[in-house]
């Protein structure tokens, strides 16, 4: 049972699955003998050589394409886009390509191919190095899109989505690379949400970073007088609508928390969503806390910008109460 960050775990994934399947191969922008910005491909040339794990031109379109070629002949690349806003010259790739090969083929050619994204704030970035762009990919039928909140999950859904025969988007929470946790080594369900926190009164909706920032919320919570569930969504599309729902009708009340912008954010989909199954079980309108709309701000003033606890607490206690 190893104890490692985040960084670390995503690396052992790595590490394990080039050595479990010879087909896995690594590359993008300095992943290769410089180990990656945040050290996540750290190693793997020398363990691998460079024909497994190698740097790539700086061209992210070019990294994408290549790697669809790969997968439709049986190789299982994973890729990475050095940062999250660096990751939109790919975007008619992943969009006209990756997303629409087994629709387009009939079935017939599948892309098992991963596209690894940092992304969020909440490391001093600057303009470029903080955006939250996961609604983009979750708008796009034919991608499954995974987040880890966790360091043991960073493992497993890494391991998973590299075994998948279709293609992912593994969105990695940049601020939380250097979480470290105990943890057994092994996989899990690409498709399943989790409740990482059981409770009552309310069931707070979270994902990637705000994984950890709902959990810290439902200890303070605790002082009001609020019992909070959290639900870990760890897959955004496809969205675990049993595991949301049957959270919210346990509580009668729910708040998205996530990083982005809240005009056209993810947290709509989900309001959306548990509005219309769960109408009947709600004791009040369900709430988004998340980012402002306006461009990613400088380094001293993004704490303004990313969703705390006291944000949360505030939109907790507008959950119309006086009606219990």
């Amino acid at each position: 049972m190893p104890q490692l960050n985040m960084a670390q775990a995503l690396n052992r994934a790595l590490r394990d699955a080039m050595t479990d399947d010879p087909n896995v191969v690594v590359f993008g922008e300095d992943v290769g003998p410089y180990g990656g910005v945040f050290t996540v491909t750290e190693g793997l040339t020398a363990a691998f050589g460079e024909d497994r794990c190698f740097d790539s031109p700086l061209a992210e379109s070019g990294i994408v394409g290549t790697a669809v070629g790969m997968a439709m002949y049986g190789m299982r690349p994973v890729v990475e886009m050095q940062f999250d806003a660096f990751a939109y010259p790919a975007f008619e790739q992943i969009t006209s390509h990756v997303a629409k090969m087994r629709n387009r083929t009939l079935g017939r050619v599948a892309l098992p191919m991963v596209i690894r994204i940092p992304y969020g704030g909440g490391i001093g970035g600057v303009e470029h190095h903080g955006d939250s762009s996961e609604s983009y990919y979750t708008h796009t039928p034919g991608l499954t899109v995974v987040t880890p909140g966790t360091t043991e999950d960073a493992y497993s859904l890494l391991r998973a989505a590299i075994d998948s025969p279709d293609p992912v988007i593994f969105m990695e929470p940049k601020s939380r690379y250097w979480s470290r946790a105990e943890f057994d080594l092994g996989r899990t369900d690409l498709r399943k949400a989790l409740v990482r926190r059981p409770g009552k009164d309310v069931t707070l909706i979270a994902y990637g970073s705000t994984v950890q920032t709902a959990l810290e919320t439902a200890d303070a919570a605790v002082e009001e007088g609020w019992d909070v569930e959290v639900v870990d969504l760890r897959t955004l599309s496809p969205l675990d609508e049993e595991t949301v729902c049957a959270s919210v009708r346990r509580t009668g009340r729910a708040v998205v928390v996530h990083e982005s912008s809240m005009f056209g954010g993810y947290g709509a989909e989900v309001v959306a969503t548990v509005s219309e199954k769960c109408f009947h079980w709600l004791e009040a309108p369900v709430l988004r806390v998340g980012g402002f709309d306006v461009p990613y701000p400088p380094k001293d003033l993004e704490e303004h910008q990313l969703p705390h606890p006291d944000r949360i607490l505030d939109a907790i206690a507008r959950l119309q109460w006086e009606e219990r």
